[in-house]
């Protein structure tokens, strides 16, 4: 199955909760961290919840 890397370029601070949220369980807490999920249409709707605080790329 396809991987997909998530990276973190923006803070969570002063976000709407949800958006915090997402942002913990995608597994990332700070700025540049970066995580691998499988690519599924759960991590892609979690991604476009947050895409404006984050950048994708594949792996």
């Amino acid at each position: 199955m396809a991987k997909v890397k998530i990276k973190q370029v923006k803070s969570g601070i002063g976000r709407k909760p949800m958006q915090r949220k997402t942002l913990r369980a995608l597994g990332l807490r700070k700025i540049n961290a970066e995580r691998v999920h499988e690519d599924n249409p759960v991590i892609r709707g979690m991604i476009d919840k947050v895409k404006h605080l984050v950048e994708i790329s594949a792996e």
